[in-house]
């Protein structure tokens, strides 16, 4: 029986928020409908204090912020870019268009076709998210989409160079700055000065994932990416300092990041909470680490690795750190997460930023059933059929024929028993299916 050593919040104030969340985001996206510019410049000005003669950004002056930058810095975007596009390339090479003969004279097949036009989202309010332009714009790029723009908010009233860089670099083809529900919401919804998209992609906080929400079936989403979330699974080969760093790391991002410890040690749950006082302690981001791990952060204790196991499982949070003596046993284990990070050498940072593998990754339990963004995320996959000969017509009608009748689509079974007349030369009655006995297959 799992030991909780320390609990977050209840669920049932966490359904509170929410309420309040989507309200308010509710609201938001009504106004950015109705009053398209006027009401994106009114909510950047409220909420940024960042009112520019235009959102979107000039070549001139998206060359002038670069050129903010040192060499180095450039360096080591691009550095990180080309991690994230490699692991995308490969993944893309692995999505084949196919085409099958299935019968004699009958050919089916699909297409991988890209997106025509997408919105990435790239938050940088509290932290200019560098990161997040690679894995969105980047990852978007290589699958060949024709229009990707992107947003991102001013940080300290300002357009953030190192993102702009990133974005650019990456392969944007508009870059506007505003944040939160307004960019969201004007991306998909489109304004007198901005082209909607058809998918918007892009992690961000509680409003951001509810805007996006809200507006699934107006456009594509990637997922629901809402506050990151982090689960360390530990056994007693490693110590409190890794587990307590790996946790803390993670609830930086936000006030509301939840981190959990399952470990079958007491003596490593117990060390990992002294470990985390200490550092929250040094810690400078500890005023969002901190709030984070007070409301949000678990320490459960587990029987065994089945125990810990079945817990992740039930979980399924965004990030899955795994520090055990049986690393691979997770791997072929666990079933519902964002990504797994095997063994103490690797980390969420690595993944976050630049060893390649994408970061906006499921939250909030949508590991059950999807998996994070990745190149195939930008790709629709379309079939399509054609029938060569006029045997091949007339047996599928055949069949077609008295399976449209047994469900009662008497116009479907037409369809059917046309082919059937004209390529068979099978009289049929109209309006039944063909008979059996007349079958020529």
């Amino acid at each position: 029986m799992a030991d909780y050593l320390k609990r977050g919040r209840p669920a049932a104030e966490q359904a509170r928020d929410d309420a309040k969340v989507r309200a308010t985001v509710e609201t938001t996206l009504s106004d950015i409908e109705a009053r398209g510019d006027a009401a994106l410049r009114e909510l950047s000005e409220k909420f940024d204090g960042y009112s520019p003669a235009s959102f979107r950004l000039s070549e001139a002056e998206i060359e002038a912020l670069i050129g903010e930058l040192s060499a180095r810095e450039l360096a080591d975007i691009k550095f990180a870019q080309d991690q994230v596009r490699r692991f995308a390339e490969a993944q893309r090479a692995s999505m084949l268009d196919i085409e099958i003969e299935t019968m004699p004279g009958v050919i089916l097949g699909h297409r991988n076709i890209p997106v025509q036009s997408v919105g990435c989202y790239v938050p940088g309010g509290k932290f200019p998210m560098v990161a997040s332009a690679h894995m969105s714009v980047a990852t978007a790029s290589v699958a060949g989409v024709e229009r990707i723009i992107a947003a991102t908010p001013p940080f300290q009233g300002r357009p953030n160079p190192g993102v702009i860089a990133a974005m650019h670099l990456g392969g944007a083809h508009e870059i506007y700055v505003m944040g939160g529900i307004q960019a969201v919401g004007a991306m998909a919804l489109g304004t007198e000065t901005i082209a909607p998209v058809h998918m918007l992609v892009g992690p961000g906080n509680a409003f951001v994932a509810e805007a996006k929400r809200q507006l699934f079936g107006r456009v594509g989403i990637d997922l629901f990416a809402g506050p990151t979330e982090t689960l360390v699974i530990a056994d007693e080969t490693v110590d409190g300092e890794i587990c307590a760093t790996d946790l803390l790391g993670q609830a930086e991002h936000g006030y509301d990041s939840p981190a959990i410890l399952l470990t079958t040690s007491r003596a490593l749950a117990e060390a990992t909470l002294a470990e985390i006082d200490r550092i929250l302690a040094i810690l400078p981001t500890a005023g969002t680490a901190g709030a984070s791990w007070r409301d949000h952060g678990e320490v459960i204790v587990c029987a065994d690795h089945d125990e810990m196991l079945s817990l992740a499982n039930e979980i399924a949070s965004e990030h899955v750190q795994v520090m055990t003596d049986r690393d691979d046993w997770y791997l072929e284990h666990m079933s519902a997460y964002g990504a797994l990070f095997l063994g103490p050498r690797t980390n969420v940072a690595y993944g976050d930023k630049v060893i390649g593998t994408n970061h906006t990754l499921p939250t909030r339990k949508a590991g059950r059933y999807t998996g994070g963004l990745w190149v195939g995320k930008f790709l629709k996959t379309h079939s399509y059929q054609k029938v060569l000969s006029d045997e091949a017509s007339a047996l599928i009608g055949e069949y077609g024929s008295r399976l449209c009748m047994l469900e009662g689509f008497v116009g479907h079974a037409e369809q059917c028993n046309l082919r059937v007349r004209r390529y068979g030369g099978v009289n049929v009655p109209y309006g039944t299916g063909v008979p059996p006995r007349e079958a020529k297959g």
